[in-house]
């Protein structure tokens, strides 16, 4: 099932987050991440529009807009390649004409996945805050 985010999933989806970061940005410092918890909690999922994919009340997945941009995508690691991802990110899809995200290139395994989805690289920078490259991608409805 699909739903908005309640306050009471937030201990669980910043597991997800955790766990799912580490395992996908392994280029990254492991403290970066440990450190962005406190803002996710109080700043990012608040402050956006999220969906939560649970199974039996327990939550497995979560996609956050913000202002237009998907800000967030993740799924716990022991549920990836089970096609949660791409019925979150449809039901992102469905509710917009366009959709921008960014996401790191050495992350090749989520960039193949935007790029099925419909995403194109519209342009290529740097992350002010890991100095890692990234990818700007856009979607649009045909």
């Amino acid at each position: 099932m699909i739903r908005p985010y309640l306050n009471t999933d937030c201990d669980a989806l910043l597991d997800i987050w955790l766990s799912a970061s580490l395992q996908a940005h392994d280029f990254v410092p492991e403290t970066f991440w440990r450190d962005q918890l406190g803002a996710m909690r109080e700043h990012y999922l608040p402050q956006a529009e999220t969906l939560v994919l649970e199974q039996g009340g327990t939550p497995l997945a979560f996609a956050s807009v913000h202002e237009g941009r998907l800000a967030a995508l993740f799924v716990s690691p022991e549920q990836q390649g089970c096609g949660l991802g791409l019925r979150l990110l449809e039901a992102v899809m469905a509710e917009r004409t366009r959709l921008e995200l960014d996401v790191y290139q050495a992350n090749g395994r989520a960039t193949a996945f935007y790029r099925r989805a419909g995403f194109e690289v519209i342009a290529q920078g740097h992350d002010p805050h890991t100095g890692q490259a990234q990818l700007t991608m856009a979607w649009s409805r045909p």
